[in-house]
């Protein structure tokens, strides 16, 4: 069966994250540069292959700032390691529209296992004919197995920053014309 190509749309992708703050509230924050390839047999996006890529200069919390801050070595180090890329390593349909997404996430040079929940929201046609699947994208990682470290500690005992990021993405891909044979 032939490989059917997929490729993110970015005017209609967000790729999100969540993180505490002051132990009360959450910072929300993207990458405004990324890629998304996915490559299944036909339409069958049981057995997808993902890879992800994002340009961690691209970090944005609307605030100039703090995003300088998540830029430098006290974070991300984006002139040392330019981007992070989430490669899959397997996917398990849950139910009809729901899957249970396995991959390796590489972040500052350093690889972990993630998992991740993915629902399909559905595939459609655009009024130009390109046909277009939608997915929501959630998972939680521990920031300090990637080597970012940094926190304050409270007057109250508390910390700055939580140890948990909490990943959330819409993802909208376009599917890719078919090669023809020469």
């Amino acid at each position: 069966m032939a490989q059917t190509k997929w490729v993110s749309d970015l005017t209609h992708s967000e790729l999100g994250f969540k993180i505490r703050h002051l132990m009360i509230s959450n910072v929300t924050g993207s990458f405004r540069d990324f890629q998304v390839a996915v490559e299944v047999p036909g339409d069958d996006f049981s057995e997808a292959q993902i890879k992800l890529t994002a340009r961690m200069d691209s970090v944005s919390t609307n605030n100039e700032q703090r995003d300088a801050h998540l830029r430098n070595s006290d974070f991300f180090e984006v002139e040392k390691y330019p981007e992070l890329e989430f490669v899959s390593t397997g996917i398990t349909r849950e139910t009809a529209d729901t899957f249970d997404l396995r991959g390796n996430l590489t972040l500052k040079g350093i690889t972990h296992p993630v998992q991740l929940k993915v629902e399909h929201n559905g595939t459609t046609k655009d009024p130009w004919g390109n046909e277009r699947a939608g997915f929501f994208v959630t998972g939680k990682i521990e920031r300090s197995l990637w080597g970012i470290n940094f926190n304050s500690v409270l007057e109250t005992g508390g910390i700055a920053l939580g140890e948990e990021v909490k990943l959330q993405s819409e993802l909208e891909l376009v599917k890719q014309a078919a090669a023809v044979p020469a």
